[in-house]
């Protein structure tokens, strides 16, 4: 296998590039929104799909931008509609590939997702392959933070600490944020084999 490089987060479009980075307290609200999210999102996806909620407004307590991030679970990207998701007002973006974390060899398939921005409430849509790495890893990380409070306390200040400093640069927070991520996934990794995790059911 290639090593493949970190993805460059000039990929991002314009106005994505010019959103300001705002940093909110955790809101019970947030576990409401995936939950009418999954709905619309349940109409669009292929038969058999899972669907999870991830990233920081997944976990309990962790402050967080007020954007719902979604995992979609498929057994192959090709088996999605992508005008079916168009229709339930999820536009797709050209974002195909998730960072690789540094030092690691990974086949183009195992970093492939489609993604889509709901074009109501805000959210991110990451459909991606039963399996693959990019597909475990949120999932795992998600969980590691939910059992680990003071590490996801510690991980929400260096957001609001990213948000203070960068707080009209996407780019740059993004850049300092996913290798923090890695940082925090070498311990997720051997809690994982430590107490047996293994993928959760839909949420």
């Amino acid at each position: 296998m290639r090593k493949t490089s970190v993805i460059p987060l000039s990929r991002l479009n314009d106005s994505e590039r010019s959103m300001p980075i705002e940093i909110h307290p955790p809101r019970q609200s947030w576990a409401d929104d995936f939950a009418s999210l999954k709905r619309t999102i349940l109409r669009a996806a292929p038969a058999g799909a899972t669907l999870h909620h991830i990233g920081s407004t997944a976990v309990p307590g962790l402050v967080a931008k007020d954007i719902i991030d979604i995992q979609v679970s498929v057994d192959a990207l090709e088996l999605v509609d992508r005008t079916a998701f168009e229709r339930e007002g999820f536009e797709s973006r050209s974002i195909v590939t998730d960072h690789c974390p540094p030092g690691l060899d990974l086949a183009d398939g195992e970093l492939r997702k489609l993604y889509f921005k709901n074009r109501g409430r805000p959210a991110n849509i990451h459909v991606r392959e039963r399996g693959r790495f990019n597909q475990r890893y949120p999932l795992l990380c998600r969980d590691f933070l939910r059992a680990h409070p003071t590490a996801a306390a510690a991980y929400g200040l260096i957001k609001q600490r990213l948000a203070g400093f960068f707080p009209d640069n996407a780019e740059a927070y993004y850049d300092i944020k996913d290798p923090v991520f890695d940082i925090i996934m070498e311990g997720a990794y051997d809690w994982a084999k430590l107490t047996g995790w293994s993928e959760p059911p839909g949420d």
